[in-house]
């Protein structure tokens, strides 16, 4: 208990010590990356994906943030933002802050105390403004209220204890949206308070940003501007950055084969192979037959081999896992000796795929009588490439799929109303803490729980380690209840992927994070020596 109160007790006095030295930085000059596909709009709350996080979140601030120079996000390294400092209540179930006065949003009006609390009266649902989508509502089950004391407090009021709370207010996701603009109005002209304007997004073709000049941050940002341009093909991407028409590539997008052509003809070029938050995972709709029983879900999932995976996509560069992503990124992962265990993780791929095909045969399947079935994957490379592998897996056990690709724009709505039977999906970690993880993507209702798992029993464990101080404690019980979810084939992880994101040495001031791709890209220390 006393680490984490050292932790959340913090002020943005100690902060001031983390900063980077502002000495060596020059102003100027338009940061230009290349995007993989069109998002569905700029408004980061109703988005699932980092397509729209990463360009979109230099647009906004948060109460706090995590520090955007550190490779992990930890509790530990929350800063201060739209808050000065805060404070907690004894039993961690009230957290009280104190906001900076002076900010103004892009379009001139003050930002107060009752935007944070209609901000988040929108994602509770209690304010007249609703969000179309709202992907992450699941996070704040525990939220019983937001209060303000006048313009510059708000305390965020708990149902009971959660200590880990800061995690979710320091995401990328979960930026302060303006009271005075509707949401419909958010996803296609966002107004902030960070350190660049939205300019103009024009689906399939780009997206820009412009400099901030009335920051409330003196001195930042130090570019002009930052602009995406959208090349969902990946050779074309490869070849364009090779040919320097963009300073940075799309934020782990990079494969291991393309790193290589990057660094044969841009030997300049300064790449990063990093392990991330990142799951290929299968989903399986359990409310449509034959996949309501348990036993075609179990063979499913004991039908994966996931080294093959690993090897065909990334060369290896791969982690085998649970739910929560394996350390030394993660800080919550599966030990391999508790992975060994569970169904399907076991190195005899042939052995678990025997015990698959007598599960299937029970239910009258065979060579004789294959199951036809389609495979939901989002039209870009990062989830067809795992598709096909898992069709071609799912033929050793009697099961003939089909790939259906799905724009972007229609992925998340697609899946949040289980409009599937089988899909190839990737989820990526907002957080990585299991208050986000569990309640997003396994807890009974989340809109992110794409494959209507619910387990009662389960969720009770989800709030036992929500409550829990001592963090070792709390890392059994998260062991405890990811071991479980695997062995329930709740949504079987398939392989955490290792992705690379490269630049050139004429892009300072950006940290690519180790446990979060959504959380690194305020880019108000960015900057361009050219």
């Amino acid at each position: 208990m006393p680490g984490i109160a050292r932790a959340l007790a913090l002020t943005s006095a100690v902060f001031l010590l983390t900063a980077p030295p502002a000495f060596a930085q020059k102003s100027g000059g338009v940061l230009k990356f290349f995007h993989r596909d069109s998002p569905a709009s700029g408004s980061i709350h109703e988005e699932a994906t980092i397509s729209a996080v990463a360009p979109f979140m230099g647009v906004f601030n948060n109460i706090v943030l995590f520090n955007q120079h550190e490779k992990q996000n930890r509790l530990d390294l929350i800063e201060p933002e739209l808050a000065e400092d805060w404070k907690w209540n004894e039993d961690f179930t009230r957290i009280g802050f104190r906001l900076r006065q002076g900010v103004k949003w892009h379009d001139g009006k003050p930002f107060t105390a009752k935007d944070v609390k209609c901000t988040w009266d929108m994602l509770l649902g209690k304010s007249s403004e609703k969000l179309r989508l709202n992907p992450r509502k699941a996070w704040y089950r525990n939220l019983d209220e937001v209060t303000t004391d006048g313009e510059d407090g708000v305390t965020f009021v708990l149902k009971r204890p959660q200590p880990a709370f800061l995690m979710l207010l320091a995401s990328g996701m979960s930026p302060v949206y303006p009271c005075h603009v509707p949401a419909r109005d958010m996803r296609t002209h966002p107004i902030g308070t960070g350190p660049f304007k939205f300019v103009e997004f024009k689906p399939n073709d780009y997206i820009r940003f412009a400099k901030n000049p009335d920051y409330w941050k003196p001195g930042r940002p130090y570019l002009d501007g930052i602009e995406w341009t959208i090349v969902p093909n990946r050779s074309t991407q490869t070849l364009a950055f090779i040919a320097g028409k963009f300073d940075m590539t799309f934020p782990y997008e990079v494969t291991v084969q393309s790193m290589r052509d990057i660094k044969s003809q841009a030997p300049d070029a300064i790449c990063e192979l990093t392990q991330t938050p990142v799951a290929i995972n299968l989903l399986v709709n359990r409310e449509a037959p034959p996949f309501s029983d348990p036993e075609i879900r179990r063979a499913m999932q004991l039908a994966i081999d996931r080294k093959s995976f690993i090897d065909i996509l990334a060369e290896g560069q791969g982690d085998v896992s649970g739910a929560m992503q394996p350390p030394p990124g993660g800080l919550w992962g599966l030990p391999p000796e508790i992975l060994q265990t569970l169904p399907g993780y076991g190195p005899d791929a042939q052995a678990n795929r025997a015990e698959a095909r007598k599960l299937i045969e029970k239910h009258g399947y065979g060579p004789q009588k294959r199951l036809p079935v389609k495979v939901a994957a989002r039209n870009i490379a990062q989830y067809r490439d795992p598709a096909v592998i898992l069709i071609d897996q799912m033929k050793e056990i009697y099961i003939d799929g089909e790939l259906d690709t799905v724009e972007t724009a229609n992925w998340f709505p697609k899946v949040a109303r289980k409009d599937f039977m089988v899909g190839a999906n990737l989820s990526g970690s907002g957080v990585d803490d299991p208050d986000a993880y569990f309640y997003e993507h396994y807890a009974c209702g989340s809109e992110r729980n794409y494959t209507n798992y619910c387990n009662p029993e389960l969720e009770k464990m989800y709030e036992q380690q929500s409550v829990e101080p001592d963090q070792e404690k709390r890392k059994k019980l998260v062991w405890d209840i990811d071991r479980q979810l695997q062995e329930d084939a709740a949504r079987p992880i398939i392989y955490q992927y290792r992705l690379g994101t490269c630049h050139y040495p004429r892009v300072h001031g950006v940290t690519v994070m180790v446990n979060s791709i959504f959380n690194g890209w305020r880019f108000e220390d960015a900057w361009l020596d050219q």
